[in-house]
């Protein structure tokens, strides 16, 4: 059981403690429809210019010729399904005599269906990742009824497999290459994670929702599928490739076709009119739109360590973070305050929704439903929105206006309540 620094106990499946104001996704879905609100003010009073997407994710429809009439799923089947099939096996590194592709309504459908497949009911799993696999993980295990052991690092693999060995072996191994918290696993332990989980005759699924392209394009590693893994996934909106918000699931053909199978019967399959925008998405994706918004990013980060004093500012080799507990940590240090008011994922997401009031900017926390982590991530920023916006110090000014006004809200009962829910909420 884990607590932050104030003493609160991490809510069951999250690396967070919920709190009182957002303690349900119902609740994040409150806060959200306020964030959708300021969103349609801005547009309305300023423009749509006065909108910054900086949460490092590309969640729209982009396509160079618009022909309405190929966006139906059974024209765009027809015409796309070969070109999304061989573009896909090449963003993933793989053998088109050995291996297929599919496309998912998003990430998470695909690793449930994946692990609706491959994990046995009371089977044993081990999740492995540089620091703690996504929540989307532990619920994929739990819904196919398996038993999840988390742990971090090869050290840790390594100690679990023993101990099931113990007790009746390994069915899966769950590998998370680039974690939620950005930091990354080496080749050399990646390769031996595989080698050990075939060794066991365990069936390996690999959430590589950033790492499909960041392993490859800022640290030299193999694509996935080059891997040698049995299964594994990774989302089109993150980091080089321009969405929609889909999941791109490869592996082995067997494999693949019964997780086909069985996403279509419970309907978790990408409509396929969108396949158009996913063959462009591929097609266009480079190496160097990675390493592009990586320094941007960097950029960012040094700015706000001038603002914030280095010793606030976390920085993986990827990304740059303000954790949460740092976070409210410094909000309360602003307001004067001894005693914590919320927990920090409400801290987090008090900040976001400023930044997003106050100053057009969309930061990450948005995206997750729950979000993956109670930090405010800065990663992959688009050089182009950036330059809209002012550039690194204009986003580092930003936030520490926002930190001081959230200082405010944390110093009046019921504030923070009323700017993440709404003016009915207090």
């Amino acid at each position: 059981m884990s607590v932050d620094i104030f003493g609160n106990t991490y809510a069951d499946g999250l690396p967070y403690a919920r709190g009182t104001i957002l303690p349900t996704t119902a609740d994040d879905i409150a806060k959200l429809k306020v964030a959708w609100g300021h969103i349609r003010q801005r547009r309305d009073q300023l423009g749509t210019d006065a909108v910054y997407l900086l949460s490092g994710l590309e969640r729209n429809l982009q396509l160079d010729e618009v022909d309405l009439s190929i966006m139906d799923d059974e024209i765009a089947s027809a015409l796309f399904t070969e070109e999304v099939t061989e573009r896909g096996l090449d963003h993933l590194g793989g053998d088109p005599a050995r291996h297929d592709i599919f496309v998912f309504n998003r990430l998470t459908a695909a690793l449930l269906t994946a692990a609706d497949v491959m994990v046995k009911e009371g089977g044993t799993v081990i999740g492995v990742s540089p620091r703690y696999s996504h929540p989307a993980v532990r619920r994929a295990v739990a819904h196919a009824g398996g038993h999840l052991t988390d742990v971090t690092g090869l050290g840790a693999f390594r100690n679990a497999v023993d101990k099931a060995k113990a007790n009746g072996g390994v069915d899966t191994v769950f590998l998370t290459r680039l974690s939620v918290s950005y930091e990354i696993l080496s080749e050399d332990d990646l390769r031996e994670i595989v080698t050990t989980a075939k060794d066991l005759g365990a069936k390996t699924i690999v959430d590589d929702a950033g790492g499909g392209r960041v392993g490859p394009a800022c640290f030299g590693q193999p694509r996935l599928l080059e891997l040698g893994v049995d299964v594994g996934a990774t989302g089109l909106d993150k980091y080089g490739t321009t969405g929609p918000r889909l999941g791109l699931l490869g592996g082995g053909k067997d494999l693949v076709k019964q997780i086909r199978a069985r996403a279509c019967e419970m309907g978790v399959e990408a409509r396929q009119m969108l396949y158009p925008a996913v063959a462009q998405s591929l097609r266009d994706y480079s190496p160097d739109k990675v390493r592009e918004r990586v320094a941007v990013t960097k950029e960012a980060g040094e700015a706000l360590k001038k603002a914030l004093g280095g010793n606030r500012v976390t920085e993986t080799p990827v990304i740059v973070q303000l954790m949460g507990d740092d976070l409210l940590e410094m909000a309360m240090e602003r307001a004067g305050l001894e005693r914590a008011p919320c927990v920090p994922i409400e801290a987090t997401a008090g900040l976001a929704m400023l930044l997003l009031r106050d100053y057009g900017i969309i930061t990450v926390h948005f995206a997750g439903l729950p979000p993956g982590t109670a930090a405010l991530m800065i990663k992959f920023l688009p050089p182009d929105v950036m330059a809209r916006l002012g550039g690194a110090e204009a986003l580092a000014q930003a936030i520490d206006d926002c930190l001081d006004k959230l200082a405010t809200i944390l110093g009046t009962p019921g504030a923070l309540k009323t700017l993440l829910l709404g003016n009915g909420a207090a």
